[in-house]
This record gives C-alpha cells, structure tokens and sequence, in this order.
C-alpha cells in the first residue's frame, strides 16, 4: 500500500509541475502525499468484497415481506471525469428464507461508491450483488445522485439530479415495483 501511494504522489507532484504550479512551494509540499491518501481512501472498494460482505451476517429467517432501506447517502467519482457524484441509494428485497444485517447493505453501498464508477452501473452492481449473496425472491435499487461533472463544468446545471433503477425478479411485477417506488416520494 506504501508502496502505490507514493507512485500515486510522484504522479500528482508531476501532474501539479503541468498545471504550470511548483510543487515544492511551501502550500503543496505535501499536497501530492495528501492527494495519493486520498485517492487510495476514494477507491478502497476495489480491495473489498461485497458479496461476502452481505454473506458474513446471513440469518435464516421465514420473513418474506418486503425489506426496504432507504436514503442511504454514497460519494462516488465518475470514471469520466475523475470528478465526484452523490447522493441516496434506495434498496429493497423480498427475502426467500434468508436475510442479510441491514448494515450490510450500506456496506456494499460504500464498496461499489468506492471504485471509479458510473451510476448506471453501479446502480445495476448493487442489485446483483444482492440478487447473488441473497438470491431473495426480488431485489430493486434506485439511485439519486447530482453529478459536479454537470454542475462545475461543461453544462453547469446546478439543480439537475439523475435517478437510474434496477429491479431483478418479484420486481418485474408492477405492482410490487410500484409499492416500493410510493414509499420513496
């Protein structure tokens, strides 16, 4: 780990040299370390496992109501940009005799957030990961998030929020897709 976050730092030092700065002037000295902590704390979720994040608090349980969690908040960054996007994943499951910590599914919220990413994706990575370590009767997860590569470039659309959804089994069914959704607005 030492090791990447000072390759990561000569990089940055080299990439502050192109902006035209002096990385040795006395406010960036430390500036390329700080970044390469940084950065290696932002994409953590590559060294994690979410799917025996969900199994290491598995509990057989005869509950096959729907469970929801609701607004849990994540910080990304876009693989486009490198830039931040964030916001509120929504997860909902139908168990089918097993049931997960609730704490887990913030858990893997905060692994998929961690890796270069984009919501789409990680929206769909979310409900698989679920569907896998669960394999429940139907999983759906909504994500809310505002992009800073929308609002602090390009087109500078300050209050532009994206939602994406995925829905894997009971979840196909409008009606049960629609109980959830309701719960949400």
């Amino acid at each position: 780990m030492k090791e990447r976050e000072e390759q990561l730092a000569a990089h940055y030092a080299e990439i502050l040299s192109l902006l035209g700065e002096d990385p040795s002037r006395e406010g960036l000295q430390k500036t390329p370390r700080r970044v390469a902590r940084a950065w290696t704390e932002l994409t953590r979720g590559y060294d994690e496992d979410p799917v025996a994040i969900l199994r290491s608090a598995l509990f057989k349980e005869s509950y096959h109501n729907m469970v929801v969690v609701r607004d849990i908040e994540f910080y990304s960054l876009c693989e486009h940009h490198l830039l931040p996007f964030f916001g509120k994943v929504h997860i909902a499951y139908i168990p089918n005799g097993e049931i997960t910590g609730l704490s887990k599914l913030a858990r893997i919220v905060d692994t998929f957030s961690h890796r270069l990413q984009v919501q789409e994706r990680m929206t769909q990575e979310i409900a698989h990961c679920i569907e896998e370590a669960l394999m429940p009767q139907g999983v759906m997860v909504v994500v809310e998030a505002r992009h800073l590569c929308m609002q602090m470039r390009g087109v500078a659309k300050q209050n532009a929020m994206t939602t994406t959804m995925h829905h894997i089994g009971a979840f196909n069914d409008p009606a049960i897709r629609s109980e959830f959704l309701n719960q949400l607005s």
